[in-house]
């Protein structure tokens, strides 16, 4: 087992010198983020012009305790060496900040995470393909957001109105991100409310599916299927395994040697006799029309129950790939278990970095998405880093703990080196 702190050439401590966030969120990517927002500085001698107000967001994020004032000293040295003002430039007051924030808008940071997110584990990552597919994984979290009337207004409360007796003590904004599964790293993110319309989970999964790449192979929970979302994310071109709920039906059309059997899926809206003949059709192996019926594979499997009575519970899978000697059944249904992999991201953003029980700072909607993407582009660039020094060393990302890297980064923020202009 690989060392925590040790990489190939060097401790991790090295490689967090060499940079950390502007190394995996490269200024000309900020640039070309603000630009593209139309939020670009007005004066060329401001204090906190665009691109210093994005790392200060992302560096609120590894600084989630310390108030604006103490975030910018630590950062001060950095932005010295950038050039970025000369020496007489001082903290400037919190008041200052805000309006720097409130001019920066989430915008930039919603392009700026489009622009530089996206899948960064190499072919010898350990865990990171089945095949020729590159593991993804697709989930959503909740994240508590200051109780002001605009961000009720905006996000909700889970469970509860507004005024209703006994609501949360905050609003919740609901995030769902498709993430790789070995180094954790998110590559795409929808945010919204917890209550109204169009608030759940595969609402907002919906605005991902039509991004997914073809060389993956998305992973989902039971909660993430129904007909349409399955058919708009198999038409991506990427690969899908998900597993479905109990009540399926699932009829078995054949009957393979790896356990799993072939099976189609129905557009619910078919009923009676047209659905009869759709199975008979699929059973003879004729081509199906894909608005009404999706040729499919099923993967069933039981997962003993830690009482010992016998009753354990049944994982059924499907999956698009089809051939079984693509990817025989054990495993699709191991890689399955890598969505779990989905969980400890999450837990390393509302746990490692914001802290456990932490509210996020923001007090209007505006700024909660931009705090979000903050947390989104700090994780991305240092869960980046840890894959990379990780495969580097030939140990699988998990290896290298998130916490440490997280207290090692937060130590040396300060260090010009740690923030290459």
């Amino acid at each position: 087992m690989a060392d925590n702190g040790v990489v190939a050439g060097g401790r991790l401590t090295d490689w967090v010198s060499l940079g950390v966030l502007a190394a995996f969120v490269p200024r000309d990517a900020v640039d070309d983020a603000v630009a593209a927002a139309g939020k670009q500085a007005r004066r060329s001698d401001g204090k906190l012009p665009p691109h210093v107000m994005v790392y200060f967001v992302m560096a609120l994020a590894l600084f989630a305790e310390d108030d604006y004032e103490e975030v910018a000293a630590r950062l001060t040295e950095t932005l010295t060496a950038w050039g970025c003002w000369d020496d007489s430039w001082s903290v400037p007051a919190s008041g200052g900040i805000t309006q720097a924030r409130q001019r920066l808008g989430y915008e930039p940071m919603k392009e700026l995470f489009a622009e530089v997110a996206a899948p960064v584990a190499e072919e010898l990552t350990a865990g990171a393909f089945l095949g020729p597919w590159r593991l993804m994984a697709i989930d959503g979290f909740e994240w508590d957001a200051p109780d002001t009337r605009e961000n009720a207004a905006a996000f909700g409360f889970a469970g509860a109105g507004a005024d209703a007796p006994g609501r949360p003590a905050y609003p919740k904004v609901r995030v769902v991100t498709v993430s790789e599964c070995a180094s954790h790293v998110v590559a795409d993110a929808a945010m919204g409310a917890v209550a109204g319309k169009g608030a759940g989970e595969q609402a907002l999964a919906r605005k991902l599916y039509r991004r997914l790449d073809e060389d993956w192979l998305l992973i989902a929970d039971r909660n993430f299927f129904n007909w349409a979302d399955w058919c708009t994310a198999a038409d991506s071109g990427a690969q899908l395994l998900w597993r479905v709920k109990a009540d399926l039906i699932l009829p078995v059309l054949d009957l393979l040697p790896d356990g799993s059997y072939s099976s189609v899926l129905v557009n619910p809206k078919i009923r009676g006799k047209a659905r009869q003949a759709l199975m008979q059709a699929a059973r003879a192996g004729q081509d199906l029309d894909e608005d009404q019926a999706r040729c499919v594979r099923v993967i069933e499997y039981e997962v003993p129950d830690r009482e010992g009575d016998g009753k354990g519970e049944v994982i059924a899978l499907v999956t698009t790939i089809t051939q079984m000697t693509a990817a025989p059944a054990p495993l699709l249904a191991e890689a399955y278990t890598q969505r779990w992999e989905h969980e400890t991201g999450n837990a390393q953003l509302k746990t490692h970095l914001r802290g456990p029980g932490r509210i996020l700072r923001s007090k209007s909607p505006d700024m909660v998405r931009q705090e979000i993407y903050g947390y989104l582009l700090t994780h991305y660039a240092l869960s980046a880093l840890i894959c990379r020094a990780a495969t580097e060393a030939g140990a699988g990302p998990d290896r290298v703990k998130f916490k440490r890297t997280v207290r090692i980064v937060r130590r040396r923020a300060a260090d010009p080196a740690a923030f290459p202009p």
